[in-house]
């Protein structure tokens, strides 16, 4: 443990670990929060959760999490291949696939074993059967700024999750140029071989950047791959874009039919932990023989399934998404608020959704305006500074209204003036 000691010493040395708060207490966007290093407390109003629809402090959200408990406790201590379903997850996926127009839905613990399961799946076929044998190596394609979780998933793609070494056929990974589908089509050409099974993969909206897969281009693309697999990760997609939410085919005004239509096979992996006040993960299809081998994949049958309570409170978020479709007009609303008091006020926003990510100089410390924004004017902003291009992450939600929206432009241009003012000088 030397090691990690040493490089953990140098890494605070190096200010590259990040500030620590406690939250105590959250109303809306106020939060009250506690400084790990100092203990110091104050109220904040927070540009850098992704409850990007108010819901997790929502009554009926709360009930239905409060009624799942007391019906069926707090775990269910095991996962649903041994130990048996519970009717809220069947609801869940029903609710899931009518929102994502895919018939066929699995649910997962996180983005990052769902993910993982499917490679587990498509690539390994899960589990062995006595007389199959494929033979078709896997190409799979991804943007070079896809979200850790697929990263992950696709570097761990070559031999099924809890074995050692694969005795499947061998898995390609290449990458692409961010949302460039002339280099994704020049990819294609290059490595697909005829009898490839091919797979790509992408955010539907970039956890970093905020801005938005060029999905209709993608799939004229993969039209030329028959049976080509098409991987959209709406994580930061699902209850932001989209007339109602729905995410990035409508979005661009389109069904998850239309791609079928072309020869292309979607899927749609969604998350709970931004618009669905919740935890956990969904992948969604139109193949029905999809679903039970995630069922079976090491990463659903190693661990338990999704909880009553996250259950329910997912489950009831989308009810209330389904039932309110003005929480995302007010959200693409204040979307478009924010970014435009930015621009006006000569800040590099760049994206186009909700998830705001404000570029700095190379030498204005992210971390060192986040600090200043929240001691001297009480606001909450994410600082990055080496996973990234050094940025501010702010991120919008249905319940901002214009004038803390102000009020957070407003800090921002003191904080800007303070700490520009020596490279100014200079």
């Amino acid at each position: 443990m030397q090691i990690v000691k040493e490089y953990v010493q140098r890494w605070y040395e190096s200010g590259l670990d990040p500030d620590e708060y406690i939250c105590h207490q959250k109303q809306g966007n106020l939060i009250e929060i506690e400084e790990a290093a100092t203990g110091e407390r104050q109220t904040v109003l927070t540009f850098c959760t992704n409850d990007v629809l108010g819901l997790v402090h929502d009554q009926a959200v709360k009930q239905a999490a409060i009624d799942a408990i007391l019906q069926y406790g707090t775990s269910n201590s095991s996962c649903s291949v041994l130990s048996g379903r519970i009717p809220l997850h069947q609801q869940l996926e029903d609710e899931i696939s009518a929102f994502k127009h895919l018939p066929y839905t699995q649910l997962f613990l996180n983005a990052w074993m769902a993910m993982q399961a499917l490679m587990d799946a498509f690539c390994h076929l899960a589990i062995p059967v006595p007389g199959f044998q494929n033979t078709r190596e896997t190409l799979i394609l991804t943007d070079v700024l896809n979200h850790g979780c697929i990263v992950s998933a696709i570097v761990n793609a070559g031999t099924r999750s809890g074995r050692v070494f694969g005795n499947s056929p061998r898995v390609r990974v290449k990458a692409y140029r961010h949302c460039d589908t002339n280099d994704l089509a020049r990819k294609l050409y290059r490595y697909a071989r005829p009898d490839d099974r091919i797979l790509v993969v992408s955010d539907a909206v970039f956890s970093m950047d905020g801005d938005i897969a060029p999905l209709p281009d993608m799939l004229n693309v993969l039209h030329n791959y028959e049976g080509s697999v098409l991987v959209m990760d709406e994580a930061h997609a699902s209850g932001a874009i989209g007339a109602t939410g729905r995410g990035i085919y409508e979005h661009f005004g389109i069904l998850p039919q239309q791609a079928i239509e072309q020869g292309v096979v979607p899927l749609i992996m969604t998350t709970f932990s931004k618009f669905a006040a919740s935890a956990g993960a969904a992948i969604s299809s139109h193949v029905a023989e999809l679903k039970p081998l995630l069922n079976v994949s090491p990463t659903s049958i190693g661990t338990i399934s999704l909880p009553p309570p996250i259950s329910a409170a997912a489950l009831e978020s989308i009810r209330q998404v389904r039932q309110r479709p003005e929480l995302i007009q007010t959200l693409q609303e204040n979307t478009h608020y924010l970014r435009s008091r930015l621009i006006e006020h000569d800040f590099d926003a760049i994206g186009e959704t909700n998830v705001v990510p404000v570029i700095l100089p190379s030498d204005i410390n992210p971390k060192m305006f986040a600090r200043h924004l929240m001691q001297d004017y009480g606001m909450w902003v994410s600082p990055i500074w080496y996973i990234a291009k050094p940025r501010l992450r702010l991120t919008v939600n249905a319940l901002h209204t214009q004038e803390e929206m102000d009020r957070l432009i407003a800090g921002m241009v003191a904080t800007r003036n303070l700490l520009y003012k020596p490279m100014i000088s200079a």
